[in-house]
């Protein structure tokens, strides 16, 4: 009952993978990757023309994969049976040699870490502004501060999180970090 219930979140997350990272757009780059270029990652002189926003988005997607099913401790029937449908035969037995061969060390790995690089903050920016009326309500005055946090990820895209926080909101993202800091301090 428990592996089906794993089973299931895994095809759930890697559907949702497939939604928010186009997995299956990824999944039609991998198809014109021959399965022996595939399992080395060597495109050089072999006349395989992908660019290198279609090979990031490759290691993108298969990191995305493997990390999700490190993370549900997926066998390696279910993680092939999860794609069966949505990849070739030969590259789903690239994908069954590396998880055999690493899928174990991954899982101990996800147990400690996430697999998934974290980003690099680049940037910070924060101002004040005052909510002076909306549609709905004539008056507000209510003050809000706004976060913006460039990120760049491991492949060197910048991307920009914006926040707006009402004073609560702000004081507590402050308290924490000041938590933060003192806890640094003390290594």
């Amino acid at each position: 009952m428990a592996a089906r219930s794993v089973a299931g979140m895994f095809e759930r997350e890697l559907e949702a993978l497939g939604k928010k990272q186009g997995f299956e757009k990824t999944g039609d780059l991998i198809k014109i990757v021959p399965p022996d270029l595939f399992a080395e990652l060597s495109f050089q002189a072999v006349g395989v023309h992908i660019s290198e926003d279609e090979l990031r988005k490759i290691i993108r997607g298969m990191t995305a994969l493997f990390s999700t099913a490190a993370k549900y401790n997926v066998t390696c029937e279910e993680l092939l049976s999860m794609l069966i449908s949505k990849l070739p035969k030969q590259i789903l037995q690239v994908i069954r040699h590396v998880w055999n061969e690493e899928g174990k060390h991954l899982c101990e790995l996800q147990k400690s870490r996430d697999l998934l690089p974290s980003g690099e903050l680049v940037d910070f920016h924060w101002k004040i502004g005052m909510a002076v009326s909306s549609d709905s309500c004539r008056s507000l005055n209510h003050p809000y501060v706004t976060v913006e946090l460039k990120v760049a990820d491991y492949s060197g895209q910048i991307t920009s999180k914006i926040l707006e926080l009402t004073i609560p909101e702000f004081k507590n993202f402050h308290k924490q970090f000041k938590e933060m800091s003192a806890v640094l301090e003390t290594v």
